[in-house]
Formats: structure tokens, C-alpha cells, sequence
């Protein structure tokens, strides 16, 4: 495990590589990943406790209700905006004849 300088070493050439601003949205982003592993990992214990205390001739899934669906996150960029139009001038017809 490295020591304290190693750590000031370490944090001193992550601050230079992705800079100061994207470290936080990184620690963020990891922590985000870590608590919906770990609550993945608790669901599928607690599928399997119930597949265990299931009656032999029903599976577990039979016993319960469906599952709601879940909503998905909000986007965090609006759509993109059509390209504006852009008026054609109208040919009128009037052409100079030399």
C-alpha cells in the first residue's frame, strides 16, 4: 500500500492528467457505479434466498407480483436543435436581355 508521499505523488499526476475539473465528475461517476453494483449484488442474494424458501412445485417468481418498471434517468443535454431555415430568393421572372 503506498505510503503518504506516494499518495501526493499519485494525486499530483492524476490533477495533471485530467485536470482539476473532471476529477470530482470522475469520483462522482465511480461512486454512482459502486452503490447500483452493490445493490445489484443484494438483489441477486435476495433472489436467491427466495428461489431457496420457495415451494418445490411453484418457482419463486410465480409467487410474486411483477416488478414495476423502472423510470430511466432524465438526459442531461437537450436535443439538438433542427437546422434553421434559411429563405431561398424567389426567381421573379425579370431577366436582363441584351
Amino acid at each position: 500500500m503506498p505510503g503518504g508521499y506516494e499518495w501526493l505523488i499519485i494525486i499530483a499526476v492524476l490533477l495533471l492528467l485530467f485536470g482539476a475539473k473532471k476529477l470530482p465528475e470522475m469520483a462522482r461517476s465511480v461512486g454512482q457505479s459502486a452503490r447500483v453494483f452493490k445493490g445489484e449484488m443484494k438483489g441477486l442474494k435476495d433472489d436467491e434466498a427466495k428461489a431457496k424458501n420457495a415451494p418445490e412445485g411453484k418457482p419463486a417468481a410465480e409467487n410474486q407480483a411483477p416488478a414495476a418498471p423502472q423510470e430511466l434517468p432524465a438526459a442531461s443535454q437537450a436535443p439538438a436543435d433542427p437546422a434553421p431555415q434559411v429563405a431561398q430568393p424567389q426567381d421573379r421572372g425579370t431577366a436582363n436581355s441584351n
